[in-house]
């Protein structure tokens, strides 16, 4: 491991010492967009590239604000071998059908170059082009990195002491009788292993329903498998074997080598291919739907984003870092779907970010890293009114519920807009964190609604998009 991690690294130094050559010429910034499954990352994209490409009136992002671009046009990305994120079929997902798209399975990249005025120094009115690439992958994959730091041994006792406690309890029952009725010992064979792990994936899927709504669910590949699905590297489980050496033929010998295999071939290919080469990160974070789920999943959401963050190289990027291996020097938490709140609650979502990324935070701002967090929507579905309900006034937001939506005993077909009071979130979060009884999962239900009625051709409804953009690229356009 040892070895590989230094040829690894030394074969990301060369890259860099290329790319920060070639950016001389044509400066590049490799934006990551991530976040868990249903954090909006699509969504987040699709409008991200429309608000650019039609000059949407953003006053945050200040290039933009300031008349100094230019243009902003689509290029084709550089790598033939990684699928372009479909921008144009997302957006007429959005806007002709009222549709939300399709969650990310997959990684993808999109690349735009934007002309615009300098605004720094001596250079001040020149014009330059700096190159976006886009890439977006998901969460999942994020979180396999930690198991880069981890032998077999110790990823099962840490999946199987976390399956055993509750809610995962509940869940893991199947797969938990299916492991205590393995012989780890005995002879291991393709029917077993294939037992194994298929009782192990029906348990990580679980998790992810809604009604729980659980994070931390390494390995992502086998969430979402792709071209992968069905190949040896993503047929193990976790194995009780209290770090006695199993022999050579064994079941728990050959799942640890599949286990070792998944990292080879599944998980150091996307670290040095695309995790390492990003400039700029942003995290996309459903905290709404933690709240939904309970306490058990709100804890479980924090140490979800410890670990996306241990798995940065956060820093401050110099002449030096740029050279032998890139680091990202800003780093920005969202939190999404603010407008299923009214704006006065956006703020006290801003700060159950801050309190779910406290940790993860304070390590990255001292790695050196600019560090923000903001609760924001990149495509805004609703509008906000006030109500008034037997003499007390009542701050609603106005939106479609999505078909099967309910209200009370009111269930809605998708056709028509409703007033709603979304309740609001308490002003100091810690008492959110105060055990499994600091809150019932019931007490928050936030209505998801359709897309907004919009026209393509012009700047899409958001909330804060335009401060993302800025801390996310702006210092890049001065």
């Amino acid at each position: 491991m040892v070895w590989t991690g230094w040829v690894n690294e030394t074969r990301l130094a060369a890259r860099s010492i290329a790319a920060y050559a070639t950016d001389w010429a044509s400066p590049t910034l490799r934006l990551g967009v991530t976040g868990l499954s249903r954090s909006g990352k699509t969504v987040f994209i699709t409008a991200l590239v429309h608000g650019l490409l039609t000059a949407s009136r953003w006053p945050v992002f200040e290039a933009q604000a300031q008349g100094r671009i230019a243009r902003v046009r689509l290029e084709p990305q550089a790598d033939d071998g990684i699928p372009r994120f479909p921008y144009e079929e997302h957006l007429a997902t959005l806007t002709a059908r009222r549709e939300w798209p399709e969650g990310t399975k997959r990684i993808s990249e999109i690349r735009l170059a934007i002309d615009f005025a300098s605004n720094a120094g001596f250079m001040r009115g020149s014009s330059k082009t700096l190159t976006l690439d886009i890439v977006d992958y998901p969460g999942e994959w994020l979180l396999d990195l930690t198991l880069l730091g981890q032998t077999y041994t110790e990823w099962s006792r840490l999946a199987i002491d976390a399956a055993r406690r509750p809610p995962r309890a509940a869940l893991a029952a199947e797969w938990l009788e299916a492991t205590a009725t393995a012989e780890p010992f005995g002879r291991g064979g393709e029917a077993e292993a294939l037992r194994l792990a298929d009782a192990f994936t029906r348990y990580l899927k679980s998790c992810r329903d809604e009604r729980v709504s659980l994070s931390t669910l390494p390995p992502g590949r086998f969430l979402l498998p792709g071209e992968m699905e069905g190949s040896p590297a993503l047929t193990f489980a976790p194995l009780d074997i209290s770090g006695r050496v199993p022999p050579a033929d064994s079941l728990a010998a050959l799942m640890e080598r599949r286990f070792e295999s998944y990292k080879r071939l599944v998980v150091m290919p996307f670290y040095t291919r695309h995790f390492a080469t990003l400039d700029r990160q942003i995290v996309l974070v459903d905290a709404l739907a933690a709240l939904n789920a309970g306490p058990a999943a709100l804890a479980d959401l924090e140490v979800a984003l410890a670990d996306v963050l241990a798995a940065f190289r956060p820093g401050a990027n110099s002449i030096l870092s740029s050279m032998l291996g890139r680091r990202i020097d800003r780093i920005l938490f969202a939190a999404t779907k603010a407008d299923h709140l009214h704006q006065t609650s956006h703020d006290r979502l801003e700060a159950l970010l801050k309190r779910l990324t406290d940790r993860a935070i304070r390590r990255a701002s001292f790695a050196g890293a600019g560090v923000d967090a903001v609760a924001l929507a990149a495509l805004r579905a609703t509008r906000e009114t006030t109500v008034t309900r037997r003499g007390e006034s009542l701050p609603c937001i106005v939106g479609t519920p999505l078909p099967g939506e309910r209200a009370g005993a009111e269930t809605f077909t998708g056709t028509e807009e409703v007033a709603v009071f979304p309740g609001a979130l308490p002003a100091d979060p810690t008492a959110l964190f105060a055990g499994p009884d600091a809150f019932r999962g019931e007490d928050y239900r936030f209505m998801r609604f359709l897309p907004p009625k919009a026209d393509p051709t012009q700047a899409l409804p958001h909330i804060r998009l335009d401060r993302a953009v800025e801390f996310l690229i702006g210092d890049r356009l001065a």
